[in-house]
């Protein structure tokens, strides 16, 4: 999953005073913290309760576990800790809903959630609504000493929950795409436009000393820092992602079938899942159909590819006679970049064609569509270390066996990415909105 990290913000809303408007610090971040949650529970609106108990695979976890694991947090962390005498709205939720807090006690096994018929669905939800009241409460009744203690870790749950707003989105594809029916989430038309899309162009960069990792100024995640500096050699990077056009070419060529592309970790996933193409394309009379949220349709060889392994990006990278970048030379690239993109809020919960036109010097899609993989393993920068207690888990015990992506997608928050986010993940996932762009190095 996406896990959450600990929270290095600062708590930049504390230090600033009563605005001319009237709202307080703590009414602001109320307000925040209603809109996020509203924003989840209306993706739920769109499911019958039968579609939110299912978990597809191990990775994919029901929609009731979202709504229910997301509200425990707020609960164990915000409420046990600064309610005096609080007692649980429902004791058995701290063992059902727990993901992988070990020291905030015992867990449901992760690959048994869809077997979690009660609570439910209806009882999940006041259930959010009882956390949401008492956080309102604690909050609109706070000090400014508590509300300074309260306002890092409500912060980290907003952002937290805006991460599994994310992983709702793509579980029930998931879940959707088993249904021979190809039930459709959300209806919007997503027209083939005729569009030419501009050859590939790189981008060329010289060799740099750059800062990397968050600069400390607001919220940030810890596996963003400690900022440090990094020696980046020359390199260039694709001024676009790889479309599918450019990936069914590969696919002809017989990419799947061609082990020198391939890691020996990788082939082997290949030839074990039997894949042909991206995760969610199917062969119907020799033609290509992708499911989306917005149901079945043919592949508009315009989009970025996406629902692609470490393995498989890899593989084409090398079938182009490229590579993939490095996370270093993604951030120096993105550094003087606006964050702009097609992010959940457009609710088109899909990647888009790319319709503009780039110079020589610019770079296109950096934000929003599709993660985009790098070949960077998940480590921590010089200097990291985990924070104490079950806040420090979300990280740390992570950095192994994993890669790292950048940018965000179509199912993420435009108000939760940044330049210097790493999400990670290991090197045979697909159901995520994963996708591809080219890097070389320049001798």
């Amino acid at each position: 999953m996406i896990q959450a990290a600990v929270a290095t913000a600062n708590g930049t809303a504390t230090a600033q005073k009563r605005s001319q408007t009237g709202s307080s610090p703590a009414e602001k971040l109320l307000a925040r913290f209603r809109e996020v949650r509203n924003f989840t529970a209306r993706f739920s609106e769109n499911l019958a309760p039968e579609d939110c108990v299912v978990q597809s695979i191990p990775d994919v976890s029901p929609t009731k576990w979202h709504l229910a694991h997301t509200t425990w947090f707020f609960e164990t962390f915000i409420l046990k800790k600064w309610v005096p005498g609080y007692r649980d709205a429902v004791p058995e939720y701290a063992y059902l809903f727990n993901s992988y807090y070990n020291a905030a006690g015992a867990m449901h096994r992760r690959d048994l959630r869809g077997l979690i018929s009660r609570p439910t669905v209806e009882e999940t939800r006041k259930f959010r609504a009882s956390i949401d009241a008492d956080i309102a409460d604690l909050v609109s009744n706070a000090d400014e000493k508590l509300f300074r203690e309260i306002e890092p870790i409500l912060t980290l749950g907003i952002h937290h929950e805006q991460q599994h707003q994310e992983l709702l989105i793509t579980d029930i594809k998931h879940v959707f795409a088993q249904n021979p029916l190809y039930p459709v989430f959300q209806k919007r038309e997503i027209g083939h436009d005729k569009i030419g899309i501009s050859p590939l162009k790189f981008v060329e960069f010289d060799e740099a000393t750059v800062e990397i990792g968050h600069d400390g100024n607001g919220f940030a995640y810890d596996n963003e820092g400690p900022r440090h500096r990094a020696l980046v050699l020359p390199f260039s990077l694709a001024n676009r992602l790889i479309t599918n056009r450019e990936y069914l070419a590969f696919m002809a060529d017989n990419g799947y079938s061609r082990s020198e592309f391939w890691l020996s970790l990788g082939w082997t996933a290949v030839n074990e899942q039997n894949w042909r193409a991206p995760l969610y394309w199917i062969e119907r009379d020799g033609e290509w159909w992708n499911f989306t949220l917005s149901g079945l349709r043919r592949v508009d060889p315009n989009e970025p590819v996406t629902h692609l392994s470490y393995f498989e990006a890899d593989a084409y990278a090398n079938w182009a006679g490229a590579r993939l970048p490095t996370e270093f030379e993604w951030e120096r690239a993105a550094a003087k970049i606006d964050i702009d993109g097609n992010f959940v809020e457009s609710e088109t919960f899909h990647p888009q064609a790319f319709r503009g036109q780039t110079k020589d010097h610019d770079l296109a899609q950096m934000f929003g569509d599709v993660w985009e993989w790098t070949r960077s393993s998940y480590s921590p920068y010089p200097g990291y270390k985990a924070g104490p207690g079950a806040l420090g888990e979300y990280n740390g015990k992570f950095m192994c066996n994993q890669y790292v992506l950048r940018g965000g997608s179509c199912a993420t928050s435009r108000t939760h990415i940044r330049k210097t986010y790493r999400n990670f993940f290991q090197p045979d996932k697909r159901w995520q909105f994963t996708g591809i762009r080219l890097a070389r190095d320049l001798s």
